[in-house]
């Protein structure tokens, strides 16, 4: 992203991104976060990067996607009150994040402003993810 155009914040204040692979892009979407959400944005991708050495990284659908190999094991999203994560094979995890999906694999953790993450549980969340089958449906 160049420094002289912003990017459009969508609805509930999700950076619209061009789809793209690499970290950049990943950090073009963290840099437009609004308010509150950059710092979990910059939080987030930073626990991440830690977790799963060589990561691949990539924006799709105005989210970043984290992801081993050929598929994707989880990403984020602003909406208007919260940061949703998504674990795309969260059922599978254990314990079971606690935000219930319409499609049967995937479970959220909702981050509201002032909320702490539990670095811990979210690691151990990531590392298990990127052991399970990637989801490529995304």
């Amino acid at each position: 992203m160049t420094e002289s155009k912003a990017a459009v914040l969508l609805s509930g204040g999700n950076p619209q991104i061009p789809k793209g692979d690499g970290d950049g892009q990943v950090q073009d979407y963290i840099a437009a976060m609004p308010g509150w959400k950059h710092d979990v944005g910059k939080q987030l991708d930073a626990i991440i990067t830690r977790a799963l050495p060589g990561v691949k990284k990539a924006v799709r659908w105005n989210t970043p996607f984290y992801g081993l190999n050929d598929g994707w094991v989880l990403g984020f999203h602003c909406l208007t009150k919260y940061v949703k994560v998504s674990f795309f094979q969260g059922a599978s995890l254990d314990p079971v994040p606690p935000g219930t999906s319409k499609q049967k694999d995937v479970r959220y953790l909702d981050i509201h402003e002032g909320d702490a993450i539990d670095e811990i549980q979210f690691v151990d969340w990531v590392k298990q993810a990127a052991t399970l089958p990637p989801n490529h449906d995304f």
